[in-house]
């Protein structure tokens, strides 16, 4: 990368901070989050956004709510770190990694002796670190995974934002760009704007470009014609769940992403780390789909743009069938069908 892209969580002594993304791309702000209901409200709005960065952040959230816990008798304490973990979860149903991290954390709590709440909160404290070093390194392990199927000069079309602001570091879909950008290759990408809320075009297009990547800005109804006209080599998507059937919930749009390319007979690549993969999922149709607000389609960005009156169907997600998905990206290698199996290896390892 040319130039250092803004992280979306930072934590220093105690203090955490999340970048607010709802203001990009015009303002770089922070929001210090210092309680469970700041933290499950930055991440319901998308202040802090993209599934392996919700999971780091309310990782540290979970920790600096502790911290801030007067109990000193260790019972006490870790029902109310299960409470908090749970309200927490609620926040965004669909990204797994939200679940996986909070867990993670309270069974770390859990294991062993701990002969008080001193001992618990350092704990916690450290998990939550390990989990986001973890998180760095599996999103330069898919980019360097990735690279299987860089070659110079090629097109890549991409949909909503799986870089490095949805991550630690780097990103899970725009990885393996970074990766090539480094090794001296030129990649040209297509940002699909992504309505309702323009992740594409607010938050891709910003960390791209501000990364020195050549970077063009489309609306979701142009995808066809830039892949008929033979600028897209490479459809690249992130994912905020995997079945265990290889069926991939992402951001809504993404499934018609993969009819377009399957019609113009181009690959369409979904990128992720291990956590993204729910193996307690069997099969797409048991993802549960997050809905949001109406006034995001009908005020979008905050200008009226259809009636008041007018009814709204507004889910955050869709899911892609597995068999449109040429691989899987992961820290491991690239996976490929038959996804029940090889993810089932991937789980095992």
């Amino acid at each position: 990368m040319d130039r250092e892209i803004a992280l979306s969580v930072k934590y220093n002594d105690g203090r955490l901070f999340f970048l607010n993304q709802t203001l990009l791309p015009e303002k770089e702000e922070y929001v210090e989050i210092t309680n469970e209901t700041e933290a499950w409200t930055a991440i319901k709005r998308l202040v802090l956004r993209g599934a392996p960065a919700i999971g780091v952040g309310a990782a540290y959230a979970l920790s600096v709510c502790a911290d801030h816990l007067e109990t000193e008798e260790v019972s006490s304490f870790c029902k109310e770190v299960h409470r908090i973990k749970e309200y927490l979860n609620s926040s965004r149903p669909t990204a797994v990694n939200l679940s996986w991290a909070l867990n993670r954390m309270e069974n770390r709590m859990l294991s062993g002796n701990k002969e008080s709440t001193a001992e618990l909160k350092a704990v916690l404290r450290e998990e939550a670190e390990a989990i986001y070093n973890e998180d760095v390194m599996l999103c330069r392990k898919i980019g360097e995974a990735g690279q299987e199927i860089m070659k110079d000069g090629m097109g890549i079309l991409t949909h909503c934002n799986a870089g490095a602001l949805a991550t630690s570091r780097y990103g899970t879909a725009l990885s393996p760009i970074y990766v090539a950008q480094e090794r001296g290759l030129n990649v040209r990408v297509f940002a699909d704007e992504t309505r309702p809320l323009l992740q594409g075009s607010r938050l891709t297009a910003y960390e791209l470009t501000r990364a020195g990547v050549d970077t063009t800005v489309i609306t979701d109804s142009m995808a066809a014609v830039v892949m008929k006209k033979g600028w897209v080599d490479a459809v690249m998507v992130g994912a905020d769940r995997i079945a265990a059937n290889g069926d991939a919930a992402n951001k809504i749009g993404t499934y018609g992403v993969a009819l377009l390319a399957k019609a113009h007979n181009i690959p369409f690549y979904v990128a992720c780390p291990y956590s993204t993969v729910d193996m307690n999922t069997p099969s797409g149709e048991d993802i549960v789909i997050e809905e949001r607000a109406a006034e995001e389609v009908l005020c979008g960005m905050g200008k009226q743009t259809g009636p008041k009156e007018a009814k709204v169907f507004n889910p955050a997600f869709d899911v892609t069938p597995h068999e449109l998905i040429a691989g899987i990206i992961t820290e491991k290698g690239i996976l490929r069908a038959p996804y029940n199996e090889s993810l089932r290896k991937l789980d095992c390892r």
